[in-house]
């Protein structure tokens, strides 16, 4: 007596039996929803999660940009004594390694005014050179030029300050400090007109609608500086290695100081970012969690309708095995085509995600990314390949474990009981 042939594991009939349960017929159409609306939330639960997360990397990648290239990485503030030798030690940072630029500035607050209104603005004086070395403003021009700013007395100001106050290029804006002139009655405000001689947009509201900057010189005379800066900007080749900075920066500037990296300055705003990406990517995990669930349902109400196929197949020779590959095969369908199809789907809306803003925007007339609420002024996208392929491959991993005790229900039922129930 020949032995038994024994079939391959997935072989092909597995691959045909599956497939004819996933195409439920008529009086199986309970199970046929059950299983659409698993693969319905396999597929919104991984793209929902690509978009949210690329979202959430595009905002932070966007604002870190915005901040990081108006704002130096490390703000070096004297100690001691005033920064009266400011050029000197500007010099020797510049000539750090790693260090991008050292840029002496003169902060202060005033409030900006025109015939069409005023409002509070933060008044930053810096030379032309190192404006011109800052790539946010230098290459974000709206009107006028930068050419010879140090020479004059006009200020370069923001495209929202600029709507507000229903300035442009050439216009004047009125600058008003609280700290002015001392005299026998106390001291006056200083006010005093300003050609704008630039409009620059960065794309960041909070910086468009409050950034005036003006010619070192003319605001060490504005704020009453004496021949000092109030701190030195120190931009660096890369952010994330400011620790290795900080100790270059200290050791080269050859007096006291007192250093703020742009994590201390930023800190509370991106740890509030980060805590809300995490929370986020573990209530969106959920959505693919309650589908993986639905496809344990489904299939466990497949397992029971075909009871007596079941039964046959093992009289016909069918091992254990291959009665758990198949409802393997057909559960696991489900997940990975779902998988699949959300990817794509969560690429597609990614690169059209400021499209697909502008569309709803129009359709519903209201305004879904306020800048003024959310800084940026369009909605970011930056899709991490490594964060996209947990996504992915955690989807995958549920719908196969969601398959194995339905598949391991079916591969355990006895033919004579199965029959017996039929």
């Amino acid at each position: 007596m020949s032995e038994p042939v024994r079939t391959p594991p997935f072989a092909a009939f597995e691959w045909l039996l599956s497939g004819r349960y996933l195409r439920a017929r008529r009086k199986e159409g309970f199970i046929s929803v059950i299983a659409g609306f698993s693969f319905v939330g396999i597929m919104l639960g991984v793209a929902t999660l690509i978009i949210v997360m690329a979202v959430m990397n595009g905002f932070r990648k966007e604002l870190l940009d915005k901040i990081l290239g108006l704002n130096g990485h490390i703000l070096v503030q004297p100690l001691e004594r005033p920064l009266t030798d400011w050029k000197e030690v500007a010099d020797r940072i510049n000539g750090a390694d790693g260090i991008r630029l050292a840029a002496p500035v003169v902060d202060g607050q005033a409030l900006g005014s025109s015939a069409f209104g005023a409002s509070g603005v933060f008044v930053r004086g810096i030379r032309s050179a190192d404006l011109n070395n800052l790539t946010s403003i230098a290459k974000n021009i709206k009107q006028g030029t930068l050419e010879g700013f140090d020479e004059g007395q006009g200020v370069a100001i923001g495209r929202r300050l600029a709507d507000q106050l229903s300035l442009h290029a050439g216009d004047n804006i009125t600058l008003v400090a609280p700290k002015g002139a001392v005299t026998p009655m106390g001291t006056t405000p200083r006010i005093k007109p300003y050609k704008v001689a630039a409009v620059f947009e960065i794309g960041m509201s909070e910086y468009d609608s409050t950034f005036v900057f003006m010619p070192l010189a003319e605001a060490q005379a504005y704020f009453n500086r004496n021949n000092d800066v109030t701190s030195i900007e120190v931009y660096t080749n890369n952010p994330d290695k400011i620790d290795v900075y900080r100790k270059a920066v200290t050791d080269v500037a050859g007096r006291p100081i007192f250093l703020v990296d742009w994590r201390q300055r930023n800190a509370t705003f991106f740890n509030a970012l980060q805590v809300e990406r995490n929370v986020m990517f573990l209530i969106l995990t959920l959505i693919v969690l309650v589908a993986a669930l639905n496809i344990v349902s489904g299939l466990i109400m497949l397992v029971k309708d075909k009871g007596a196929d079941i039964a046959i197949l093992r009289t016909m020779g069918a091992s254990q095995g291959s009665i758990m590959r198949i409802f393997l095969i057909t559960g696991a369908a489900i997940g990975v085509v779902g998988t699949l199809v959300g990817f794509g789907v969560g690429l597609l809306v990614c690169m059209n995600i400021e499209a697909i803003r502008q569309f709803i925007s129009w359709m519903t007339s209201t305004e879904l990314f306020s800048p003024e609420l959310y800084f940026l002024s369009k909605l970011p996208a930056e899709i991490d390949v490594g964060e996209t392929s947990a996504v992915v491959i955690m989807a995958l991993t549920l719908s196969f474990l969601a398959t194995l005790y339905p598949s391991w229900r079916a591969a355990r039922l006895d033919p004579v009981d199965a029959l017996r129930y039929e």
